[in-house]
């Protein structure tokens, strides 16, 4: 889905624009209702709907022919409320091919029980906002090579607090959409963001039709 800029040199058109206008709405929309639904599998539920339907339907959707989304099922094992502990500056950038260099600032960390640590990051430029990428030992068989997303709050990916802890739950990591199409630019996970365990749930590698 898309998450960073499309790595396309046309003139942008404002038919484009309206449609990525749009996309994040309807993301931000389809977020709010899964912090609005209290069990955590039915909020999955929700997610997983929403997220097929805008992959299959919307215009601004990275999908390419043939593709579909694929979805492990919900285990609440993968499931934390954790605080953001502290971490020693960090940074770093991504490349892009509308915006330049975007850049990252870690501001902290989580502490996952039995499957390790990742690194929080600032999107360091306009909107900010907590993005939190991972890779585990699933990636390049059953996930992404590269890695996934958990939470990408500038662009609506966001499942909420619990006081002043985060809800990080595996079950709702998807796919940054240069999986879908190789025309976008996404920035994926630096070294303090790679899981020496396996998180077999959420957004798997897609199908073809």
């Amino acid at each position: 889905m898309p998450q960073s800029n499309h790595n396309d040199d046309m003139e942008l058109s404002r038919d484009y624009a309206l449609s990525v206008a749009d996309w994040r709405r309807s993301v931000h929309s389809l977020y709010s209702g899964v912090r609005s639904t209290e069990d955590p599998q039915a909020a999955h539920a929700v997610w997983v709907d929403g997220r097929a339907r805008l992959f299959a339907n919307h215009p601004a959707s990275p999908r390419m022919a043939g593709q579909q989304l694929r979805y492990a099922g919900y285990d609440p094992a993968f499931r934390f409320v954790l605080p953001l502990l502290d971490a020693e500056r960090d940074s770093f950038e991504v490349p892009t091919g509308t915006d330049g260099i975007v850049p990252f600032t870690r501001i902290g960390r989580f502490d996952i029980e039995g499957l390790g640590s990742l690194d929080a990051w600032w999107l360091s430029s306009y909107g900010g906002g907590l993005f939190i990428p991972f890779r585990d030992t699933t990636a390049g068989s059953l996930t992404y090579g590269a890695g996934r997303y958990l939470l990408d709050t500038v662009k609506g990916a966001d499942l909420g607090r619990v006081g002043t802890d985060w809800i990080l739950d595996f079950n709702f990591a998807y796919n940054p959409s240069c999986v879908y199409d190789p025309a976008w630019a996404c920035p994926l996970a630096p070294a303090g963001n790679r899981l020496a365990a396996a998180v077999p749930v959420g957004e798997l590698l897609p199908s073809k039709d």
